[in-house]
Order: C-alpha cells, then sequence, then structure tokens
C-alpha cells in the first residue's frame, strides 16, 4: 500500500494502512493523481515493483524452481552469478507459478537507490502495493541518507505478526552495495521470525553476515554453477527455438558458453538467421554475434579503465597469474583487481583455491577481439612478453604456447634447447602437448635449436628416419663457420643420436654413442642436471635399448633394471614405463617368469599415471604378459595380451614391439597346431621390416625356424636361423632342435655341450637344453638317463609353472612319465586345465599327469572357499573360529596337495578340478 508525499513530510508516520489508502491519491485542487515521493522528495517509480516479463522462449527449468520454492521455505535465499546467467528470470518464473507460502513482494534495485532511506522507502511502497498490511506505527523513513533503527524495529515486529510469511524478493541487489543497507536487511530477517522470506538476486555476494547464515543452516544458495544450462536444458533450448534438427550442435556450444544462458540464447537466435545454423554453431567467433556486444556493453564497459586493460592485456592467457597480469600491465594492482572481479562475477573463476583464475572463452575470446581492435600490434608484444614470465617460473608448455601464438618459434626452440629441456618432448606430462605445439611450426625453420627440437618430435612420434635426417642438419649447422654450439645443444644431439640410432645398423656400431652423452651430461651444471632427471633416464635407456638390439641379452637386462631404477621422478615415470615393460620382455625370455610378471604388471600400473600420456604409453608390458601366459599353457591370456598390446601407438612403430608381435602371435599358431599361419605370421613380419637390427632378426628367425619344425621341415628350420648369423643361447637351443629333428643326433648334443657347462644359462634355456638331452637318450634308449634329465627339467621349470617346453617337445615326454608313476603325479601342475595340457585337448593319445596326489580335508576345502571370496587369513580365522597360525597350515597344505605356491592360483587349479 503507497505512503503520500503529505505523510512522508508530517511527523515520519504514515497513515493507518488499515484504511487501504490507493496507489494513487488525488491532489488537492487538481484533481489529478500524483505519485508516492520517497524522502528525498523523488518518486518512487512503479516499474521496480513489477515482477519482469518473462520472454516466451525463455526455457522453465523445473530443477531451479524446485531448488528456489525449497530455499525459500527458510529465511534468506541467494541467487548470484554474472550478467545473463538468467537469475533474474528464474526469479520473474517463479513468482508467476504460484508456489510461495506467502505474497511475493518483488522490488528491482538500482544505483539511485543506494541511499538507506530511498531503499526502504522502496521496500515499504512495495509491501504496501502488494496488500500487504503493516500497522500505522511503522512509519516511513525521514531521511534519504539515514534510516532510524527504531522504524527497522517497527518492521521487523509487523512481519513477525502477519497470518503468512511474505517473500520479498529484491534483485539487483549488488546496485545497493552499502553496508548500511546489508545491515537493515539483516537486523529485520533476523528478527522477522517466520514472517519474512528474503531472496536476494545479485552479481556479487552482499554484504550480509553469510559466514552466520551459512553455519546456522540458514541460507539456501543457487551459485553460477547452479545456473548453468545443463545438455539436456540445452537441447530444450534449441527446441524452443524451432532448432531441434541440430541437436548435434549442442556439444560445440556447450563448449564455448559453459552453459551462459544468455550466450545460449544468443547463439540459438543467430542460429535462427544463418543459413547453416550447424556450421554457425561450430565455428561462430564472438567478434560476429551479439553476445560480444552484451559482453562489452554489459560486462566490460562498466569496468573502470585499469581493469578494463588488465582484461585485454590477460586475454591472451587461458589461465592468469597476479604476478603474470602485473607483468603484462607493468603495474602492480592485478592481485586486487581480479580479487574484485571473481567476487562480481565477471566472468573470472578462480582455479582450486590458488591465485590462479580463469576466463569465461567466450568472454576472453571478446577480449582478444578488443584488444586486436584497439591495440593492434600489441598482442606480440604481450604473448613474448608471458612467454618469458612462464618459462622464468617452470612452465614450459604454456611458455612454448605463447611463443608459438606469437609466431617466435626461434625464441621457443632456443628455450627448450639452452635451457635443457629437449628430454620434455619425450617424457613427463607435457610431452605430448609440447609435440602437438611444435607440429606447428614451419617445416623449413633451419638452425641447430630447430633441427633438434623437431627431431625430438620426430622421435616422439616413432619416426627415427626423420628424427636421424634433423639430427644430421642440425649437425651441419653445428660445424659451420663461426658457430659456436653450446654445451646444452651438443648433449641435445648426442643424447637424440642416442636414443634414435638403434635401426638396422645397430648393435656395436652405435655402442659408442653413448659415452659421448655421459660425458657431455657431467659438464653440464650439476643444479641443471638435478632439475632435469629426465635426461640421465633417457640416456640410460637409450643405452639399455642399443644393447637389446645389438642382441646383448644379459647386458640390456641389467642396464633396463638399472635406467628403471634411476626414473623416480614424475617427470622420468614414462621412461619407467618403458624400461620395466622391455625388462619384463627380456625375463620372460629368459625364463625368469614370475619376475616377468611382476615387472609387466608395474609397467602397466605405471602407463596409468597421470605423468605418462596416452600417446607415449607402449604395449610392451601386454606382450611380456602375453609370453609369460604362453610358457605357462594359458593361451586365452596369451591371446587377450596380444591383443591389447596391438592397440598401444608404439605397434607399428617399433621395431622389438614389431617383431614380438609377430613371434608370439606364430607361437599362440603353433601352440593351437596351425603351422602354416604360424609361418605365415613371421614370414610377412620379415618380408615388410627391411634390415633389422639383430635382436629382432634373431627373434623372427627363432620363429619361422619352429614353424618349419612343425610342419616337418629341419633344413628350412636350419637354415632360417643361420640368415641373422650367430645369436644366443636361444639361438644354440633351436639349432640343436632343428639338427636332432632332422636326425644330427651328435651334431645336436655337440651344439648343447658348451651351454650345459655355462653357469648363467637361464631357465628356460636350462628346461630346453635338459628336454633335448632327455629326447637324445630315449633315441639311444638310455631311458634311465632320459628319465634323470626329464626330472632335472621339471624341478626347474615347476617354480616358475613353465608348461609350454613340456608340450612342444612331443608325445615322448608323456610316454616317459606314464613309465615312471611318481614323476607324472609329482608334477601335476603340468596340466594347467583339467579338459588337458596348456588349456587344449590332448592330441597325441597320452592321458594328462595326475590331477592331484592327495586329498584336501573338509576344513582345507572351507579354508579355500573362503579364501575364494577374497577374505584375509585373519577374516578366515575369524569366520571359522581359528587362529591365524592354524590358517596358515592349513593353506600351506593346499598349497602342496595342488602343487601351487599362491591362494589365486590355489583357487584357480580348485576350480579346474570342481573343488569349488
Amino acid at each position: 500500500m503507497p505512503f503520500s508525499a503529505a505523510s512522508a513530510a508530517g511527523d515520519g508516520r504514515a497513515e493507518s494502512r488499515a484504511s487501504r489508502m490507493p496507489k494513487t491519491a488525488p491532489d488537492s485542487g487538481r484533481g489529478s493523481a500524483v505519485t508516492p515521493l520517497g524522502p528525498a522528495g523523488d518518486p518512487l517509480l512503479a516499474a521496480k515493483f513489477s515482477v519482469p516479463t518473462v520472454p516466451h522462449a525463455f526455457l522453465r527449468r523445473q530443477r531451479l524452481l524446485d531448488r528456489l520454492t525449497e530455499g525459500v521455505a527458510g529465511p534468506l535465499t541467494l541467487i548470484t552469478g554474472p550478467a545473463g546467467a538468467g537469475k533474474t528470470t528464474l526469479g520473474a518464473i517463479w513468482a508467476g507459478q504460484g508456489s510461495a507460502p506467502g505474497p511475493v513482494v518483488w522490488l528491482t534495485a538500482e544505483s539511485d537507490d543506494s541511499a538507506p532511506g530511498v531503499f526502504w522507502a522502496y521496500v515499504l511502497e512495495a509491501l504496501g502495493r502488494h496488500e500487504v498490511v503493516l500497522p500505522q506505527e511503522v512509519g516511513q523513513p525521514r531521511s534519504a541518507d539515514v534510516v532510524d533503527h527504531s522504524l527497522l524495529a517497527r518492521l521487523a515486529s509487523a512481519l513477525a505478526h502477519l497470518p503468512r510469511p511474505v517473500v520479498l524478493v529484491v534483485d539487483g541487489l549488488d546496485h545497493v552495495a552499502v553496508r548500511a543497507v546489508a545491515s537493515g536487511l539483516d537486523f529485520v530477517l533476523n528478527h522477522a521470525g517466520s514472517g519474512l522470506r528474503l531472496v536476494l538476486i545479485s552479481r556479487v555476494d552482499p554484504l550480509l553476515p553469510l559466514h552466520r547464515y551459512r553455519a546456522d543452516g540458514r541460507i539456501h544458495e543457487i551459485r553460477s554453477a547452479d545456473l548453468a544450462f545443463t545438455r539436456q536444458e540445452t537441447v530444450k533450448l534449441l527446441r524452443g527455438h524451432g532448432l531441434g534438427r541440430y541437436e548435434q550442435s549442442v556439444d560445440a556450444l556447450m563448449a564455448r558458453t559453459e552453459g551462459w544462458a544468455a550466450g545460449l540464447r544468443l547463439c540459438a537466435l543467430e542460429m535462427q538467421r544463418a543459413d547453416d545454423p550447424a556450421a554457425f554453431a561450430r565455428s561462430f567467433a564472438a567478434s560476429q554475434s551479439a553476445v560480444a556486444d552484451y559482453l562489452l556493453t554489459e560486462v566490460f564497459d562498466a569496468q573502470p579503465p585499469a581493469t578494463q586493460d588488465l582484461l585485454m592485456r590477460s586475454s591472451i592467457l587461458d589461465r592468469v597469474h597476479p604476478d603474470l597480469a602485473n607483468a603484462l600491465t607493468g603495474r602492480e594492482d592485478a592481485e586486487w583487481i581480479l580479487a574484485e572481479l571473481t567476487r562480481a562475477h565477471v566472468f573470472v573463476e578462480p582455479i582450486d583455491a590458488t591465485p590462479w583464475c580463469r576466463f569465461q572463452p567466450l568472454f576472453s575470446e571478446v577480449l582478444r577481439m578488443h584488444l586486436r581492435h584497439h591495440r593492434p600490434g600489441l598482442e606480440t608484444q604481450l604473448r613474448r612478453r608471458a612467454a618469458t614470465w612462464l618459462a622464468d617460473t617452470g612452465r614450459l608448455a604454456k611458455a612454448v604456447e605463447q611463443a608459438a601464438a606469437a609466431e617466435d618459434w626461434e625464441w621457443a626452440c632456443a628455450h627448450v634447447v639452452s635451457h635443457v629441456e629437449i628430454g620434455r618432448l619425450l617424457t613427463g606430462r607435457e610431452a605430448h602437448r609440447l609435440e602437438r605445439i611444435f607440429s606447428g611450426m614451419p617445416g623449413d625453420l633451419s638452425g641447430v635449436a630447430p633441427e633438434l627440437v623437431a627431431g625430438a618430435c620426430a622421435l616422439a612420434q616413432h619416426d627415427t628416419a626423420r628424427c636421424r635426417a634433423r639430427l644430421d642438419r642440425a649437425e651441419e649447422d653445428m660445424h659451420q663457420p663461426g658457430a659456436r654450439p653450446s654445451p646444452a645443444a651438443r648433449l641435445a644431439l648426442s643424447l637424440l643420436r642416442l636414443l634414435a640410432a638403434p635401426d638396422a645398423q645397430g648393435g656395436d656400431s652405435v655402442l659408442h654413442s653413448a659415452q659421448p652423452t655421459r660425458e657431455l651430461a657431467e659438464r653440464m651444471p650439476r643444479p641443471l642436471l638435478e632439475a632435469h632427471p629426465e635426461i640421465e633416464g633417457l640416456r640410460r635407456y637409450g643405452l639399455a635399448c642399443t644393447l637389446q638390439l645389438a642382441g646383448r641379452a644379459e647386458a640390456a637386462r641389467r642396464a633396463f633394471a638399472h635406467a628403471a631404477a634411476c626414473c623416480t621422478g614424475e617427470v622420468t615415470q614414462a621412461v619407467r614405463h618403458h624400461c620395466l615393460g622391455r625388462l619384463a620382455l627380456m625375463e620372460s625370455q629368459h625364463g625368469a617368469l614370475s619376475q616377468a610378471e611382476e615387472h609387466a604388471l608395474l609397467a602397466l600400473e605405471v602407463a596409468g599415471h597421470r605423468s605418462v600420456p596416452p600417446a607415449r604409453r607402449s604395449g610392451i608390458g601386454h606382450l611380456a604378459l602375453a609370453a609369460v601366459a604362453l610358457e605357462r599353457g594359458e593361451l586365452p591370456d596369451a591371446r587377450r595380451h596380444l591383443d591389447l598390446a596391438g592397440e598401444f601407438p608404439d605397434a607399428g612403430h617399433d621395431p622389438v614391439t614389431d617383431a614380438e608381435i609377430a613371434v608370439t602371435r606364430s607361437r599362440l599358431d603353433l601352440a593351437h597346431g596351425q603351422w602354416h599361419t604360424a609361418l605365415v605370421a613371421v614370414e610377412t613380419a620379415n618380408a615388410h621390416s627391411g634390415p633389422l637390427a639383430p635382436w629382432p632378426a634373431q627373434r623372427l628367425a627363432l620363429a619361422r625356424s619352429a614353424a618349419h619344425l612343425a610342419r616337418g621341415d629341419p633344413t628350412s628350420a636350419i637354415a632360417v636361423l643361420n640368415e641373422p648369423g650367430p645369436g644366443g643361447a636361444a639361438h644354440t637351443i633351436a639349432l640343436a632342435r632343428a639338427r636332432l629333428a632332422g636326425g644330427d643326433l651328435d651334431g645336436a648334443l655337440g651344439l648343447l655341450a658348451p651351454l650345459d657347462r655355462r653357469q648363467d644359462a637361464g631357465i628356460a634355456t636350462h628346461v630346453r637344453m635338459r628336454l633335448l638331452q632327455a629326447r637324445a637318450a630315449t633315441l639311444t634308449q638310455d631311458t634311465r638317463t632320459a628319465h634323470r634329465l626329464l626330472r632335472d627339467a621339471l624341478a626347474a621349470a615347476h617354480p616358475e609353472r613353465m608348461r609350454r617346453p613340456f608340450t612342444e617337445a612331443g608325445s615322448w615326454v608323456w610316454h616317459l612319465l606314464e613309465q615312471r608313476p611318481d614323476p607324472a603325479t609329482g608334477h601335476a601342475w603340468l596340466s594347467a586345465r583339467p579338459g588337458g595340457v596348456n588349456g587344449t585337448s590332448r592330441t597325441d593319445g597320452c592321458p594328462p599327469a595326475s590331477a592331484m596326489v592327495e586329498r584336501l580335508t573338509d576344513r582345507e576345502r572351507e579354508v579355500l572357499r573362503n579364501g575364494a571370496q577374497m577374505m584375509s587369513t585373519e577374516e578366515i580365522a575369524a569366520a571359522m573360529y581359528l587362529s591365524v597360525n592354524t590358517v596358515k597350515t592349513h593353506l600351506r597344505s593346499i598349497y602342496r596337495k595342488l602343487t601351487v605356491s599362491r591362494r589365486s592360483d590355489a583357487v584357480r587349479r580348485a576350480r579346474e578340478l570342481h573343488l569349488l
């Protein structure tokens, strides 16, 4: 109900509200209507009391309406967000839906209402206009600048005695950022009891003691993140604008606007006018849309000049730090300005409680457009300045991004090389990002640093030929007259050559690369190298790879182990991942299956580390697990790991990986009796590989030889083994096997004799050697010696559950075992599956080895059942009312009877035997 000008000039008390004065009163002597006046004599504008009209196309978002209804059940609801977030629209739609607990009183506040007396005059008028009857004693403000505290007390008391609560919605409270107004609202709200429900709509947090309201659970907040459109709501918005056919554009719109309501609506309106709405949504430029006008007018122009300058200069960044902003503006006020922008929701958001903040993408794009228009040429200078600051603070990738955006590739490359950052292109969390940035570098850019960086990028993409070509050009530039390459450039060249050199000319010819790299590294300042541990990690890894490709298996195994051990920091996790995978592969070929399995699983675990990007991961750990599974006769697992290995980026690019994929596939085919496809797999790989380094050449030759033997052609088996030249123990074993199959008994035993005298032969070599010797003994009718040699092979293979050598040896093994039942029953582990050895059905007519030596007791079976449910030893003990030691005793007995050494194997074995 309004109060008149006469009453305002009187004793400060309104006439009785019960008299229900009309909203316009006649002016004596004129008979015309007059408008109520505020304490300063200005008219109270009626438009401020009207709920804003909601356009027809606006979307009704029920989740937010429900949130607001829930909030109004309590004393205070706060709706805050940037311009165009949909705050007022939400309040207006809710006010009109009739879900309020009492009358809804709307007041739109403006900057002219910041005087306390004016603000409260508008509040009292708004209450009256919405027929909220207050007693005469409440009164009205006497002055525009001051409100008598007793008036607020009377108002609070009157509201507390109303039969129904009043919902007062104050929209635009950020225009009335006066502490006296905020303290008055706080006082009235606290003393009106349940008679007042206050809804505040603002771009900034009001000056109320919000922390106290939060602690008491008396506030309901709807923030920017809540107001942002969800994907489903964006779809509905497009449908509401007749754009339902273009729902595929939703993701593009969401990425650009981040759910900002005004941005989405403006984009939808422009899509309606566009010839190709989908193309507009994918590529619309903020500078060409109404979004720019909105943001510049509503947000940018409202800021003081210093803030506008900071916003424009900082728009070149995706993240802004106060010190970086100061470096761009040349002032020292960035921290305060950014804090104010964040508090005011000016499309600037803090990042995880750090000094950093970010601009909303569209806002940032509009600011850059404004910068280019009003300060042409400044952007390049700012990006160079930003690149220097970011590099000095250890943010290499961001520094390179800024230099690239300024097209200052020379600076970017020179910084990477001179600061010994070249390894960061190959390992670390930002490696793939750096490579992607430098991929935009002009191909004709010359000079030592650009050539070295381009070579590192090529190496990261597994293109060693292109890498070596760029390194050759870098070295030529280093030897130009007057050239004085820095120690850091020489180190980068030597390191990259070491990593890229292993190829068809690998082996001894490149081993000399490791020593110069080490010497050059030792000449660098120690603090610089300590800050870049990836240099030493990559050097050790390169040396190990070179040894592996040269066929020096034992030295390579030690080198990979040492390299993995030195990679302890986050930046070297990718190197550690590769070292562990290759170490596991070599251990599997050596016969140390348990170690190989452990290191392969660790390699895969390290690959999941966030500092190892997917593009830097290797499938060689899966190849090692496939090799372990093959040796243990677990063919489905071997197939699964082989398939997984082929999905990694190094498949098809790395000679070791490619050779092992072909070898593993061939061995799997042989295990299924398919010698033809096994031979095709390795023959194809060998034909497509071109000249090979010793290691992959020997591995492929071994697989080809095995395939030829399987088809009954020992002559061809011997011939392919002679192609790569002398190899290691595995080569000797394969050659002896081929000669034995060809009837050359003495030749085979002659080859094995030197191996028999070696103390460092691996388990795989020892087992296969003993089997060949046992076979030779059976051919000479020396059954006793054959049994002794077979027992030796079984004893060596048992700890690693190495079944494959026995199944590939042939049916004579099983005939020999049947002649002596004790060895057979003592080695039930040879039967990997109930249906036969190695998970396949026996096709040689021989029965499998005995399943189990001794039956499990009922108590042991109960312990095993609990173990199968992943219960710990302590949990099993508690469940069975036994001591922990008693459970351990039962487990040891179970392991002995099932001829296993681990609980998981016991559970699997028991299931195979249908004990569980």
